[in-house]
């Protein structure tokens, strides 16, 4: 995209139709992803994604207009439609254009460079080979996959802000199944990078994941010492991060309201958000409105120190916005998202949290979580598999148990957590991590 020829045309349009605060954001997504089954590439998708919104404010209300088309009379056209639109909308919320923040962090990350679409085809190719040869139990429906994708974003406006930014992602990740049977399991891996080096070690990790569930059995209803490994605390954080949105709090839709500076978890629990975690490849400097992004406490012993805002859900209450203002693609209005939310991590090893917990169950697997979970009340009901806890060890596989429980209760009983954090797939510039959590007397519903 040239950003610059895009920027000239809308700002002399703007000025000839007497608009004075406006907002240029445009944006580039590329992506390429490879899959295979058996033996042989099932998919290859590619596609290269650009587009530009322009807004505006008119009649103190802001007004949106987008599209994919550059030529000169498409892009006059934005401006028109932002401004008629901006004519016919009524919202309560107050509209901004941002002046610019007084400095912007720089990200560490050494420029972004694509994987080339070769490398992901073998890259698939060889995952896939590996984890055929890591047991005979391996059988159809195994499958990898290797991808790259970025983004590229541009925001100026008639406050004389101009930014920009570039990063992304090359990952691969391997999925095993494995029959013994008329037994099948299944165990998956996913590494940051396309390394050839890697390959062997994320096929083998996918195999015996898989491997270790076979001959799971059923368990008993009750209460039981519970750990859920950092794979599924995270899915629950991402799962229920809408309740720390200020938008959603003012909604009603999260019980968080009016909740900061309060006590709503363990003394043991802190969650930070960070723009710039290290291991974080989707990184970002400013938000979708321009604001400087920085590493903030959401909670911090237990204590909520702050929601996540926008300029509009600050300026509501007479707050400084928290630079979580989001936007899912280059149409998308405003909204309010976390960067890189994370659970810190405690001061136990994985196996002396699995002492701590003596008796129980370690939960490796949630089903359905995001249609189980209600994220306005934190009710959650789940069905689960993982494995029994016996005098602090893992023993042997259980499957088909429901837990339920609530997210704002869960938060308070937290007894213990491991020491390292496991980080998800990012999606877009937001990504959750945490490390494993020991809850006690969870109610579990088995045979």
């Amino acid at each position: 995209m040239d950003f610059t020829a895009i920027k000239d045309v809308l700002v002399n349009e703007a000025q000839a139709q007497n608009i004075e605060q406006y907002e240029i954001y445009c944006r580039r997504n590329k992506d390429v992803t490879v899959e295979t089954l058996k033996d042989e590439i099932s998919s290859f998708a590619s596609s290269d994604i650009s587009g530009v919104c322009f807004r505006c404010i008119e009649n103190k209300q802001m007004g949106y207009a987008s599209g994919e088309l550059f030529d000169e009379t498409a892009l006059r056209s934005l401006v028109f439609r932002a401004k008629e639109n901006a004519r016919n909308i009524e919202c309560d919320e107050e509209p901004f254009i941002f002046k610019g923040s007084e400095s912007y962090e720089k990200s560490k990350l050494t420029p972004f460079i694509s994987t080339d679409a070769k490398t992901l085809r073998e890259a698939a190719l060889d995952i896939q080979k590996n984890m055929y040869e890591q047991n005979d139990k391996v059988t159809d429906g195994t499958q990898s996959y290797a991808m790259t994708y970025e983004t590229e974003i541009y925001i100026c406006n008639s406050n004389g802000l101009e930014l920009t930014n570039h990063v992304g992602i090359n990952g691969a990740y391997a999925s095993a199944v494995v029959c013994n049977g008329d037994e099948s399991a299944y165990g998956l891996k996913f590494k940051q990078g396309v390394k050839k080096e890697d390959f062997s070690d994320i096929a083998e990790i996918a195999v015996t994941e898989a491997i270790e569930k076979l001959g799971a059995d059923e368990v008993k209803t009750g209460k039981y010492n519970v750990i859920f490994d950092g794979k599924q605390m995270q899915s629950i954080l991402s799962a229920f991060s809408s309740a720390f949105s200020s938008k959603n709090a003012q909604m009603g839709l999260s019980l968080l309201k009016n909740k900061e500076n309060t006590k709503i978890a363990s003394d043991c629990v802190s969650i930070i958000d960070d723009p710039f975690y290290p291991e974080c490849p989707m990184q970002t400097h400013f938000d979708a409105e321009g604001v400087a992004t920085y590493k903030k406490d959401i909670i911090r012993n237990g204590e909520l120190k702050t929601l996540l805002y926008n300029l509009s859900s600050a300026k509501k209450v007479g707050k400084q916005t928290t630079a979580n203002a989001n936007k899912g693609s280059y149409a998308g209005t405003v909204s309010i998202s976390p960067y890189c939310m994370t659970i810190e991590p405690g001061k136990y090893s994985f196996e002396q949290l699995m002492e701590l917990a003596g008796n129980g169950i370690l939960i490796t697997e949630v089903k359905g979580l995001h249609a189980g979970a209600n994220s306005v009340t934190g009710d959650f009901s789940i069905e689960s598999a993982g494995f029994l806890i016996e005098n602090g060890k893992k023993a042997k596989p259980i499957k088909s148990f429901t837990v339920a429980g609530n997210f704002y209760s869960l938060l308070l009983n937290i007894a213990a957590l491991s020491d390292k954090i496991e980080l998800g797939i990012p999606g877009g510039f937001t990504v959750f991590g945490s490390p494993a959590v020991l809850l006690r007397d969870m109610s579990i519903a088995g045979k």
